[in-house]
C-alpha cells in the first residue's frame, strides 16, 4: 500500500498493568502517548495481581483514549486505523484493550489492526532513531520475555534465542524481593547497584548447551538466594548494594555477550534493545561499550518507550497497516501469542 497521505494510527495497549493510548503519525511521529500506571497499586502485593489490573484497565481505558486524542489534537475523522495489543500478556488485561479497540472500530468503521506486544517493543526503536530500518538484531528484555530476535523486515522476525526459565525482568523482581528492595525490582536494583561493587560476589553466568543464544536466569536467582541464606546462617551482614550490583552484572554480562555474538554471527552492524529492562543504565552502558568495540551501531529507546506504552503499538500498527494487515470482529486476546504468528 503506497500513499502520499499522512497516516494516523490510534493505538491501545493494556497487556499488563499500564493502561495506555497514543496517536502516531506515519509510523515515526508520536503526537500523544498517555500512560496510566498501576505500579503503586500492585506494589502493595509485591507484583502484578491480574484481577486488579483488569478492573483498573476498565476504569481507565476510555479516559486515556480521550486524553490521547485531545493531546494529539485529532478527531476520529483523522484516524486511519485503530491498533491494539492482542497478545502476549495477561488475558483479562488484554481483553479490555481488545474490546475497546473493537468497539471503536465497529462504531467508526475504521480498520482494526491487532499488534504483537513484542513487535511493539522492537518498534519503539523507530520513534527516536529515524535512520533505523530493518534488517538488524534486537534484544528484547522485559518482565516476561528475554528474546534475541533477527528483525528481517517490518513485521518479519526470527527468534534465535529465548529464555528457558525466568525472564531477565522476572529475575530482577525476585532478587529485589529477596534482598528487601520490593517491587518493581528492575529500577530499584539499578538504583542501589550504583552504590555497590559489581565484582564483590561471583555469581554464575549460565550457558545453555543446545542453543548458544538461549538464556537461563533461574540458576543465577538461586545462587543469590543461596548466598543470602548462607550469610544468614553464619550470622554475617549482607551488603545489599554489593549483592544488587553483582547480580545485575551477571545478568548484563550474559545479555551483552549473547546479543553481540548474534550480531557478529549474522553480520549485522546494527543492534537494538527493547523492553522494560532496556532502560537499565548498567545494561545500556555495557551494551554501548561492547557495540563500540565491535563496530556495531547501538540503538535504544528512551526509558518512557521501554516500559509498556501505546506509542510503540502505534508504530508497529502503522507498518502492519500499510502492509495490508486487517483484523475482524473475531479478534481475541491471545495471552501466549508467539512472535511472527498472525
Amino acid at each position: 500500500m503506497t500513499t502520499n497521505k499522512d497516516i494516523y494510527i490510534l493505538a491501545i495497549e493494556s497487556s499488563c498493568d499500564e493502561t495506555a493510548a497514543a496517536v502516531v503519525k506515519n509510523g515515526r511521529t508520536v503526537l500523544s502517548n498517555i500512560i496510566s500506571s498501576q505500579i503503586d497499586l500492585h506494589t502493595l502485593y509485591g507484583g502484578v495481581v491480574p484481577e486488579i489490573a483488569s478492573r483498573k484497565h476498565i476504569e481507565k481505558i476510555n479516559q486515556v483514549i480521550e486524553e490521547a486524542m485531545k493531546e494529539a489534537e485529532v478527531t476520529m475523522d483523522d484516524i486511519d486505523a485503530i491498533a491494539v495489543t492482542y497478545g502476549p500478556g495477561l488475558v483479562g488485561a488484554l481483553l479490555v484493550g481488545v474490546s475497546a479497540a473493537k468497539a471503536l472500530a465497529f462504531a467508526t468503521g475504521k480498520p482494526l489492526v491487532g499488534v504483537h506486544h513484542i513487535e511493539g517493543h522492537i518498534s519503539a526503536n523507530y520513534i527516536e532513531n529515524l535512520e533505523l530500518e530493518p534488517p538488524f538484531m534486537s534484544l528484547v528484555v522485559s518482565g516476561g520475555h528475554s528474546h534475541l530476535v533477527v528483525v528481517k523486515d517490518y513485521g518479519e522476525y526470527e527468534i534465535i534465542g529465548r529464555t528457558r526459565d525466568d525472564a531477565a525482568g522476572e529475575a530482577f523482581d525476585k532478587v529485589a524481593r529477596a534482598i528487601g528492595l520490593g517491587y518493581p525490582g528492575g529500577p530499584k536494583i539499578d538504583r542501589v547497584s550504583k552504590e555497590g561493587n559489581p565484582e564483590a560476589i561471583k555469581f554464575p553466568r549460565a550457558k545453555v548447551g543446545e542453543n548458544i543464544y538461549d538464556f537461563s536466569f533461574s540458576g543465577l536467582k538461586s545462587a543469590v538466594l543461596n548466598y543470602l541464606n548462607g550469610a544468614q546462617m553464619k550470622g554475617e551482614e549482607v551488603n545489599v548494594p554489593d549483592v544488587a550490583a553483582s547480580f545485575q552484572k551477571a545478568v548484563t554480562d550474559v545479555l551483552v555477550e549473547h546479543a553481540i555474538h548474534g550480531a557478529k554471527e549474522y553480520n549485522f552492524k546494527k543492534l537494538a534493545i527493547a523492553g522494560g529492562v532496556a532502560s537499565n543504565s548498567s545494561l545500556r552502558a555495557a551494551m554501548q561499550a561492547a557495540c563500540d568495540k565491535a563496530g556495531i551501531a547501538f540503538y535504544h529507546p528512551s526509558p518512557i518507550y521501554c516500559t509498556d506504552n501505546a506509542a510503540m503499538i502505534g508504530v508497529a500498527g502503522y507498518y502492519e497497516y500499510i502492509k495490508g494487515a486487517r483484523h475482524g470482529w473475531d479478534l481475541n486476546a491471545v495471552p501466549n501469542l508467539k512472535l511472527g504468528e498472525r
